[in-house]
């Protein structure tokens, strides 16, 4: 079993932090980062490690967003007391809830081929570049009209179905899915962007949970998963804040941009041996 030192979770909680939420794939540059340090990357606790410190990323959401969090909870208990009382936010509640379900199942049924195969970096790198490419037609085909009050159950189940590609093909990013498909269905970037968030809490916390007794059960202290989970929470905490004000006025290029360096680069490093996939 492989053992992360604290350095190293610091390092992976920084890179966890930045890309969570932002459209590169945290998944994505975590292997490749993991590769760099001579981490295995196909080791269970290492996989559990990774998904335990997005638990840092998600309590991030939860304290950026506890104002519009708590109206939803309420909004959802007020409307299961009273029929009348069942508004908007009543509904997207529901809608999250349903909209998570096609990313658990997926998760739980493709597990092997998540943790085996589709691991590879080589997946990594062509999922960056078909990412980028589908970020391009969301940028040039998105209608940017509907607010998140005029939020759909059809737009939030395409939205949360989204981030199958992302769990299936580390690199493709779920954020980037998941923001690229509300801008499809006519979304505006606000609300895109928001929707996302939301839809991140329950498919990344599950995430961290399920994994939980893989990384427990590898040779990485309790210190260092605690570290990288604290570094991810703060780093990620400023990501958002920073995210939300970028999104309302600039497109996806610089994002898409830097995916596709990335990209030329791991598959320089893949195929000149500076890295094994």
């Amino acid at each position: 079993m492989s053992a992360i030192s604290v350095w190293q979770s610091v390092v992976l909680g920084v890179v966890e932090g930045l890309t969570e939420f932002l459209p590169v794939s945290s998944t994505g540059h975590l292997k490749i980062t993991e590769g760099l340090l001579n981490i295995d990357v196909g080791d269970k606790s290492v996989v559990g490690f990774t998904a335990v410190i997005q638990v840092g990323a998600i309590a991030a959401v939860l304290l950026f967003f506890r104002k519009d969090i708590t109206r939803l909870v309420v909004a959802w208990f007020r409307g299961i007391a009273n029929k009348e009382k069942r508004g908007h936010d009543y509904r997207l509640t529901w809608w999250i809830i349903y909209a998570t379900i096609p990313i658990v199942v997926v998760g739980l049924l493709a597990k092997p081929l998540i943790d085996g195969p589709l691991a590879s970096l080589w997946v990594v790198a062509g999922s960056l570049i078909v990412g980028s490419g589908i970020m391009a037609l969301a940028e040039k085909y998105g209608r940017l009209a509907k607010s998140e009050d005029k939020a759909t159950l059809t737009d939030t189940m395409v939205v949360g179905s989204s981030q199958i590609l992302a769990l299936l093909f580390p690199g493709f990013s779920r954020s980037g899915a998941t923001m690229s498909a509300g801008l499809l269905r006519g979304l505006d970037r606000p609300a895109a962007t928001r929707l996302s968030f939301f839809l991140s809490l329950p498919a990344l916390t599950g995430a961290g949970l399920y994994e939980l007794k893989d990384a427990a059960g590898g040779d990485t202290s309790i210190a260092a998963l605690a570290v990288g989970t604290a570094v991810s929470f703060v780093v990620a905490y400023a990501s958002i804040a920073w995210l939300l004000r970028y999104v309302a006025s600039h497109s996806f290029a610089a994002f898409i941009i830097y995916r596709l360096c990335v990209a030329a680069l791991l598959i320089g490093l893949l195929a000149g041996g500076g890295l094994t996939a």
